[in-house]
């Protein structure tokens, strides 16, 4: 069974950053994170497959955020740099087994069987 378990979210001020991590257990081939603002659809920030090492990030986040894994911790980690008012949202890790075809998959909600509670970010302007 899958569990994911995410800390490290918290408040700060823009241009700040912060790094949310996500403790997970079970064999799992993708990982992700997204992010939920009120009145918003959830969306896709940054993936990976954890077999072929293949990353993807969302336009909006790329050159500021990082998607990594500690696999000695079962650990996945997302470093949030030049953090912008409009990255507040609550951030959910996302796993899963099934195979995906191609990579425009890895940041689709619907790729994702196994989530995380989520944490909130909170930037201030």
């Amino acid at each position: 069974q899958v569990q994911l378990v995410e800390h490290g979210g918290g408040s700060v001020q823009a241009g700040g950053s912060l790094r949310v991590s996500c403790k997970f257990s079970g064999s799992v081939f993708y990982m992700a994170w997204f992010r939920q603002a009120p009145g918003k659809e959830r969306e896709g920030v940054a993936a990976t497959n954890i077999i072929t090492g293949t990353i993807d990030y969302a336009d909006s986040v790329k050159g500021r955020f990082t998607i990594s894994r500690d696999n000695a911790e079962n650990t996945l980690y997302l470093q949030m740099n030049s953090l912008k008012p409009e990255d507040t949202a609550m951030y959910y890790c996302a796993a899963d087994r099934r195979l995906m075809s191609r990579t425009n998959l890895y940041l689709s909600p619907t790729s994702y069987t196994y989530w995380g509670q989520g944490t909130q970010v909170t930037v201030s302007s």
